[in-house]
């Protein structure tokens, strides 16, 4: 196990660039198999879950070569139809081989998907759609996989019951090659299927959005190879943002003026943080007292879930209380405990909700007792340091920006859930000033 160890008090200057896009690129190289022909996708992040598709995609006889931040693919034929449950459980976009398989050799095996915990998560509203493609699913509980198999796609209308970005993309993935017109309805509309889409239409797909969540598909005979570049990760450039508030400091990030950041926009505005946009870049910078602001995570393009738990420790130092209503995952909050060890102010709470199922974006019969869907924050605090744990992901992310505030030493522990969606996250924020480093734990 490895741990950062961290030194609170340090203001974050400076100039950073962000890597490519995590939710771009690992859906890019499932795109990647649906043609024989070689792509190459530059800015990747080279991040651990990266690596994770790249072994599944050898498994599957996929050839990939990795050079800095350029990757080539070439699946000219799959060896097999099978994901390894090893691989598999450690990432969520392994279950979308599914597309290429079914596309290109008519059967797939694929287990249930892994990735960050975060509730149920389940993928029925995608097994559902994919059989409405002339395919036959079966779920083995005796080993765990979903047995897949096709003597064609073909294309189907279909609407989701509720908003699933992995979901409407592996129904476009698995649509661009079938006989015939898909209609995906109650479609996702985040930037990142936007992307895909450009990347699977220069590829040869035909795909447009047709109207308002919907996306219609025209099934093509093959695809071709290309090259593309993907864009920044949003993601990320929030993280940095909430760095550069929450420690008193100024980051600039490069290229990102182009990436839809405006949710988070107005909320750092309204929370009376900096935040300006150049020719190309943005700069979001301390200007004096933060405000507690409320925020509900909502499905685009609304605040986004990945960006909750980084903004509730930033309003541990805001004044007042604010709240933070998670909608889009049933649990959510596993950071909380985490953050109150280092002293911050958190309740928990259930919102008086009108109408839960046409809030709630998971499936309702998946909730649990224990299971709260909102917290309250009163601030400021002084932080203190601790001994945490990382939970998952974005609750990683949040832990080391509450120990940048923190007096004392802190440590982290399981940052290799970092390392599945920031690439040297311990380096780029010492070039920005913070005192952190990453030892292995005997």
């Amino acid at each position: 196990m490895e741990e950062f160890i961290v030194t609170g008090g340090k203001s974050l200057h400076g100039t950073i660039s962000v890597a490519g896009a995590k939710n771009v690129t690992l859906k890019a190289l499932v795109a990647a198999c649906l043609t024989s022909e070689e792509i190459t996708l530059d800015n990747i992040p080279l991040i651990s879950d990266l690596f994770v598709m790249v072994d599944i995609m050898k498994h599957l006889g996929v050839h990939v070569a990795i050079s800095g931040h350029t990757l080539k693919i070439k699946a000219q034929k799959f060896k097999n139809t099978t994901i390894s449950l090893e691989n598999a459980v450690k990432a969520r976009t392994s279950a979308m081989f599914i597309a290429p398989l079914l596309a290109r050799i008519g059967a797939a095996t694929i287990p249930n998907p892994g990735g960050c915990r975060l509730g149920a998560r389940p993928i029925d509203r995608t097994i559902s759609g994919i059989k409405t493609m002339n395919v036959s699913i079966t779920y083995s509980s005796d080993d765990g996989y979903f047995h897949a198999q096709t003597k064609g796609l073909k294309g189907s209308t279909y609407k989701f019951e509720k908003n699933t970005h992995t979901g409407t993309e592996t129904l476009m993935l698995t649509s661009v090659t079938a006989k015939g017109k898909t209609i995906l309805e109650n479609a996702a509309e985040e930037p990142e299927i936007d992307e895909l889409i450009a990347i699977l239409n220069g590829m040869g797909a035909k795909i447009k959005r047709s109207g308002f969540r919907e996306i219609t598909i025209v099934g093509v005979d093959k695809l071709h190879g290309g090259e593309f570049t993907i864009l920044p990760d949003r993601n990320e450039i929030v993280t940095f943002g909430i760095a550069a508030l929450i420690t008193k400091g100024d980051i600039t990030v490069k290229n990102a003026k182009k990436i839809d950041l405006e949710a988070f926009k107005k909320t750092v505005l309204k929370s009376g943080g900096g935040y300006e946009e150049t020719k190309d870049d943005v700069r979001i910078f301390y200007k004096g007292k933060l405000l507690a602001t409320d925020v509900e995570t909502s499905i685009y393009p609304g605040f986004m879930t990945d960006w909750q738990a980084p903004w509730a420790v930033l309003m541990t130092q805001a004044s007042g209380m604010s709240t933070i209503h998670e909608t889009v995952f049933e649990y959510r909050f596993g950071y909380v405990k985490e953050l109150k060890r280092m002293g911050a102010k958190i309740e928990f709470f259930n919102p008086v909700v009108a109408d839960p199922e046409k809030t709630y974006n998971f499936n309702l019969e998946d909730d649990k007792p224990d299971y709260f869907r909102a917290i309250k924050i009163t601030g400021p605090i002084d932080l203190h340091n601790a001994v945490v744990e990382v939970t998952d992901l974005r609750a990683g992310a949040t832990l080391v920006l509450a120990s940048l505030i923190a007096t004392g030493q802190t440590s982290i522990f399981g940052v290799e859930q970092l390392d599945r969606g920031y690439e040297n996250f311990d380096e780029r924020l010492r070039k920005l000033g913070a005192q952190i480093f990453r030892r292995k734990k005997e």
